[in-house]
């Protein structure tokens, strides 16, 4: 199993214990199994050799019709159960593939949703690992395995036609090294273009990506041919380097079959010619030539698979790069629920991949009940903090705490109901409105899904769909407006009543409606004893708010009671709050005009 996971990953044993190494060497019985099973199959390959030697050497020399019979119901015999062995050590090797898929599938999910929050800003191509992991388990579950198996015999054969005449076992092992060369030719020859060739799909593909995510702005700009420009270059290098790697592994191929066929011959032509000499029957002639031909065969089917193989190869170092130990998250303890408080000790953000500040030392703590506006001018560090406050972005310094404890403390799987988070680019899911709102959850509770869409003022809005809180949304929400997708993606947030409630910009696609909706919410987190932290532009947001950070190039100008932060720290301070919105007597919502500090 080990000699396997090192032949794919092409450095040995260093790699054989890595996150595809390990599924792999749990496999190690079967894969032992595969050995001692090809060990039978190659043995009985010997059965056409043996069998024509005594044809020609025994049978036609005595005319004895039993012996005949003998042998033909003993090599049927020995056929068969070679047939039979090679179908059960196909489909060993096709569960072994789809156990490795199966088993790394998951984690290489978890790994490309993480991979945005590892390298924000770097061009990220999802679909590759699962190209990586799909062609892993399609040479393992293919004939590349296969020839591996193989390979060791080569001598034994090339023993027996030695025993045969050692002219003819010279010649095995002459044509042997020559295959073998071809071989180690084409590795060296392909590498460079297939690695080219990758990188260029990657680059078309994201190309492709961009292309599908802004069709709006493409159709409605006519940017269409510009595009296509922008995607056509990568796509011309892929198709060259892709068209040089092939025509080296298909001329190696091709040269390699033509010489196993001409050693074919030549060995069959020194068997006549020794036979002509006496040096060997005339059965050890076709005997010799079927011998050499199986010597060489698992080298030439290689060749024939080095594409699967150089893939398999590929994927296998990139996904263990990709799951590699410090890309997955460190072991937390489950600690109980958040119930306290919220804060933050010499924070520093900045970008994943990145190691700029965005947010720079920042320190401050929140109570239960609390909620913090977090106002400023555009860039200055608001959408970095909150999304490191909620775990999304890890601190380039410094901490955040929930009830005491550093984030990494934290089962991520554990706390996530515990927070929720209103960024400011919704990110709705295929599914229903519900499934949405209840985070996917395989049990919801229905009162909570209701009462969340209640709490975000959607309720009735979501009755008004054909279908209720069944109606599908498609994918990212295509189905709804920008508004519907904020309200929808606030109940989200306010599912089961978290401690944490984080809101970006919550009320930026919202009329006065939602605007009263979202300040209703927050109180009613406050009152159950949470904490809210809400990024603001609009003044409603922050006007069921008690404290206020002011930020600016990524510090702390200002924190501190609201009235008092935005009398000394906002000129405007003013115009900042406003009153929160009234309810008629007819039922409908109307907000209030007037704006008024200290609302």
């Amino acid at each position: 199993m080990t000699s396997i996971a090192g032949v794919v990953a092409g450095s040995g044993g260093r790699r054989s214990f890595s996150a595809v190494g390990r599924v792999l060497a749990s496999s190690i019985g079967s894969l032992l199994t595969l050995v001692g099973i090809s060990g039978v199959i190659n043995v009985l390959m010997l059965t056409g050799a043996l069998f024509m030697m005594q044809v020609y050497d025994r049978v036609l020399a005595s005319h004895s019709i039993p012996t005949l019979v003998a042998l033909a119901l003993m090599a049927t015999v020995a056929y068969l159960f070679q047939g039979g062995l090679d179908i059960v050590r196909s489909r060993v090797l096709t569960l072994i593939g789809e156990r490795v898929d199966d088993e790394i599938g998951p984690q290489v999910h978890a790994a490309v949703a993480r991979q945005p929050l590892r390298s924000a800003g770097q061009p990220q191509e999802a679909l590759q690992p699962f190209r990586d992991l799909e062609a892993l388990r399609g040479f393992l579950s293919g004939s590349g395995p296969i020839a591996l198996f193989d390979l060791p015999w080569m001598p034994v054969y090339i023993a027996v036609c030695y025993l045969l005449h050692p002219i003819l076992g010279l010649s095995a092992l002459a044509g042997a090294i020559i295959l073998v060369c071809l071989t180690l030719l084409t590795e060296i020859l392909s590498f460079s273009p297939t690695r080219r060739a990758l990188a260029a799909q990657s680059e078309r593909n994201l190309s492709a990506d961009d292309a599908l995510r802004g069709a709006e702005v493409i159709q409605a700009m006519g940017m269409w041919p510009q595009l296509a420009a922008r995607w056509r270059e990568p796509h011309l290098a892929h198709l060259s380097a892709q068209r040089q790697a092939s025509f080296i592994v298909g001329t190696l191929g091709s040269i390699s079959k033509m010489l196993r066929m001409i050693l074919q011959s030549a060995v069959l032509g020194l068997g006549a010619y020794l036979a002509i000499k006496g040096d060997i029957s005339p059965g050890s002639i076709i005997a010799a030539s079927i011998l050499s031909a199986r010597a060489l065969a698992p080298v030439d089917q290689a060749i024939a698979s080095w594409r699967a193989f150089v893939a398999a190869r590929g994927g296998y170092r990139r996904l263990n790069d990709l799951l590699a130990p410090s890309q997955r998250p460190a072991a937390a303890f489950d600690l109980p629920r958040p119930s306290r408080s919220v804060a933050t000790d010499g924070l520093i953000v900045a970008a994943p991949g990145s190691s700029h500040p965005i947010v720079k030392r920042l320190s401050m703590r929140l109570e239960a009940g609390q909620a913090l506006g977090v106002i400023g001018s555009s860039a200055s560090g608001k959408s970095s903090l909150v999304r490191a406050l909620t775990g999304a972005w890890s601190p380039l310094a410094g901490k955040v705490t929930i009830d005491g404890a550093s984030l990494d403390q934290w089962d991520p799987v554990r706390l996530g109901p515990a927070i929720g988070y209103l960024p400011q680019d919704v990110q709705l899911f295929a599914g229903t409105i519900a499934e949405n709102i209840a985070r996917f959850e395989e049990k919801p509770d229905a009162e909570a899904v209701i009462e969340a869409a209640r709490m975000a003022g959607f309720h009735d809005h979501v009755l008004a769909f054909p279908q209720g809180y069944m109606t599908r949304i498609g994918h990212g929400g295509v189905q709804l407006s920008a508004g519907q997708k904020q309200r929808i993606g606030l109940a989200r947030a306010l599912y089961r009543d978290p401690f944490l409630v984080v809101l970006d910009e919550p009320n930026a696609n919202l009329d006065s409606e939602g605007e009263a909706a979202v300040t209703a919410a927050i109180r009613a987190v406050r009152e159950r004893g949470g904490i809210v932290v809400v990024v603001a532009h609009r003044p409603s947001a922050i006007a069921a708010v008690d404290l206020v950070l002011v930020m600016r190039n990524g510090e702390a100008a200002a924190f501190g009671p609201r009235d008092e932060v935005l009398t000394k720290a906002v000129v405007n301070h003013n115009q900042v709050v406003p009153r929160p919105a009234v309810v008629r007597n007819d039922g409908s919502r109307a907000a209030v005009a007037a704006i008024a500090e200290g609302a």
